[in-house]
């Protein structure tokens, strides 16, 4: 994961993880100065976990919305985004 001084050079971020989420990237980010984040994740609890920890560095949770994109699958995706 970046280090929060690197992510203070981006006025945006997006984060993609694998099934066991980012918590080490989503407390970077936490740690920054970036305005905007942008989340997309297959697991819905870890994106919870990890929103948690953006929300305690002072981001707001704006959107939330899951994508059934995997038809015939129990399976979804969630996309969140979160504001300074």
């Amino acid at each position: 994961p970046m280090a929060a001084a690197e992510l203070n050079a981006f006025g945006a971020v997006v984060f993609d993880p694998p099934a066991a989420g980012a918590k080490a990237q989503a407390a970077a980010i936490a740690a920054s100065t970036v305005a905007k984040v942008a989340a997309v994740s297959c697991n819905p609890a870890t994106l919870g976990r990890d929103a948690a920890i953006l929300i305690a560095g002072g981001y707001r949770l704006t959107r939330v919305v899951p994508v059934d994109q995997f038809l015939y699958s129990a399976e979804i995706e969630v996309a969140a985004t979160f504001e300074r």
